[in-house]
């Protein structure tokens, strides 16, 4: 589901409050101000929270303050595979540095990660600046999770 800018919490919160299964994968980051740091917690994706539901529970959703509308690609509401939200559930677990990114990217090398927390995992290499970023597809949602990890963890397969 969509929400409204900066609402993705409270969406979610209003949304289990009326009894529906709802997951909102958050990030913890650091937040530089003028006078001071600070960790905060934030939506790993912008304006996106996945509700697990019914098609006669639709309306219902999005009565909640906040909720905007369903995602829909091709005319077909959007569904998101369950190994999918364990992938999501397992980056996050692992702590390790995450962007989100909605654009298109070009194919490059599949890998395997052969070290550290997010071992045995497959996706693809991008690079971005001067870093490489190991690349994971969230297919339903037409999303992408980077995340830097050192090339000695990666391994190329065909």
């Amino acid at each position: 589901m969509y929400t409204a800018s900066r609402s993705e919490k409270k969406v979610a919160d209003r949304l289990k409050e009326r009894g529906l299964d709802v997951y909102l994968p958050m990030i913890e980051e650091l937040r530089q101000w003028s006078d001071r740091k600070k960790k905060v917690q934030r939506a790993m994706f912008n304006g996106y929270v996945f509700v697990k539901t019914h098609r006669n529970q639709l309306w219902e959703c999005l009565q909640v303050p906040g909720a905007v509308k369903f995602v829909h690609f091709s005319g077909q509401h959007a569904t998101i595979r369950e190994e999918d939200l364990d992938i999501i559930k397992r980056v996050i677990e692992t702590g390790v540095g995450v962007e989100s990114d909605g654009s298109t990217i070009d194919p490059g090398e599949k890998v395997n990660v052969i070290g550290g927390p997010l071992q045995n995992m497959t996706g693809e290499v991008i690079e971005k600046g001067n870093k490489d970023y190991f690349l994971i597809r969230i297919p339903g949602i037409y999303q992408n999770l980077l995340i830097n990890i050192p090339r000695k963890f990666l391994e190329v397969t065909n």
